[in-house]
């Protein structure tokens, strides 16, 4: 049958693509920004180290349980070309990801059963982050299916309208009932229910749009598929999670809850802004690069993936030379008067941001050709750099030692994702295709 996809390669197209993003990513933005500086205002830096330390929990969960299935779509997506072949997809991801994410709010309550048992903490915080676990599974699911699909419109709005009510409900609760990580975190999940709640409303599927189900064995070998892709991600995302939150539990171990709340207060603002510019860079280029991949249109691909990542690279230079110019300005801006000694340390935090991003874009090569098994080992790497890099650093320097191993360990994984992926070794190969195409020819 002929493919009807329009040409995923055009400019305007594109161009479309990267409005869209750039809009959900702006707004969702800003308003976390205004967010964190309202919520800094109103709870102290110990309450704000326990948010940091349940929403890392959380993002753990999602990282393990969920994402590995949602890459899975996201990569599998171009090769469905027929409407009951996406909805297969769809509904294989959605159930794979459901039963993984109750076995980990099993987990969750067991272990926040046993950790407050042990400590005297309060079971309500482990009790709330199991909600917001489970809201943010079902939302990044809905968001990133919409991204493989190129529908950047309803995935901009579903994720401002997100982002806009988490600070808008969490102040409101704190606001009311007093300074409690618990209010926080239930603002977020309630957030994340509304906003899902109200995208399920306004867009209903058609009746001629519903799944009317696949024969037993086309379904069993789409799970068979997607488990053969996601189970190596599954480590590597445990790794990756690891290289971008887990310094502030080895903060919260050498040092105190208020230094993590200093220290992850300057995380999340210098995290979201560089991670932000890089989301609107990978929503726009690699579902267009996937599906020129799945194609067997190599030469376009080769030219999407370094232009994306030349955009990577002076985002993050950019990005960096403005915080070492506006990071005292920037802290006075958007952080309470408790947390401004966070200052210093953005513009390092920003250069492992950089490097992060660049690892990112460095390893998409891997992905197309379906090579996980590699990610995960210079996932691995990076992982055991950080864990060398940031108990000495800390113990050497407090914060500032924090700061600075995040360059070192995501400097050593960009650097490595780039010599397994090697994508200069397509330059030769791309420019042969381009004068002697193979119609149909792909390496997955």
């Amino acid at each position: 049958m002929a493919n009807k996809t329009v040409d995923t390669g055009s400019g305007r197209r594109i161009f479309g693509d990267a409005s869209w993003a750039l809009l959900g990513q702006l707004g969702s933005g800003v308003v976390l920004l205004l967010g964190t500086r309202i919520i800094t205002e109103l709870v102290s830096p110990d309450v704000y180290g326990q948010v940091a330390l349940l929403t890392g929990v959380v993002a753990l969960g999602v990282a393990i349980f969920a994402y590995p299935f949602i890459c899975a779509g996201m990569r599998l997506l171009p090769e469905c070309q027929e409407r009951e072949q996406r909805s297969g997809l769809y509904r294989a991801v959605r159930g794979l990801a459901a039963r993984s994410s109750f076995v980990a709010m099993v987990c969750l309550a067991l272990g926040g059963a046993a950790y407050c048992r042990r400590t005297g903490f309060d079971p309500w915080l482990f009790g709330v982050a199991a909600l917001l676990f489970a809201a943010t599974v079902h939302r990044e699911i809905g968001i990133q299916l919409l991204i493989g699909e190129r529908r950047q419109r309803e995935a901009s709005l579903w994720q401002t309208s997100d982002s806009i009510l988490r600070p808008l409900i969490a102040v409101l609760l704190v606001w009311h009932w007093g300074a409690n990580g618990a209010w926080v975190l239930l603002g977020y999940a309630c957030a994340s229910i509304a906003a899902s709640a109200v995208r399920s409303l306004l867009h209903r599927p058609k009746r001629s749009e519903k799944f009317r189900g696949q024969a037993p064995a086309e379904s069993r070998n789409r799970k068979r598929e997607i488990w053969a892709y996601a189970l190596p991600l599954i480590p590597m995302e445990l790794l990756s999670w690891f290289s971008g939150l887990g310094d502030r539990y080895i903060v919260g171990y050498l040092m105190s809850a208020a230094d993590v709340g200093v220290y992850a207060a300057a995380y999340t603002l210098t995290n979201e802004a560089f991670n932000r510019s890089a989301m609107v860079l990978l929503r726009t280029f690699q579902p267009v690069y996937f599906q020129h991949f799945s194609a067997g249109r190599k030469p376009r691909a080769f030219k999407i993936f370094w232009i994306w990542l030349a955009c990577v690279a002076a985002m993050g230079a950019g990005g960096v030379a403005a915080l070492v110019l506006l990071k005292d300005w920037v802290a006075a801006l958007l952080l309470a008067e408790t947390y401004h000694s966070a200052a210093v340390l953005m513009p390092i935090i920003g250069a492992g941001c950089a490097l992060q991003a660049l690892g990112v874009v460095a390893a998409q090569p891997l992905l197309a050709e379906k090579r996980t098994r590699l990610m995960l080992f210079g996932r691995s790497c990076g992982a055991i750099a950080a864990l060398v890099a940031i108990p000495l650093m800390v113990q050497a320097y407090g914060l500032i030692g924090a700061a600075t191993a995040a360059p070192v360990y995501f400097g050593c994984e960009a650097l490595i994702m780039a010599l397994l992926a090697r994508p200069w070794r397509m330059i030769g190969a791309a420019g042969r295709e381009a004068l002697c195409p193979t119609p149909g020819a792909t390496r997955c």
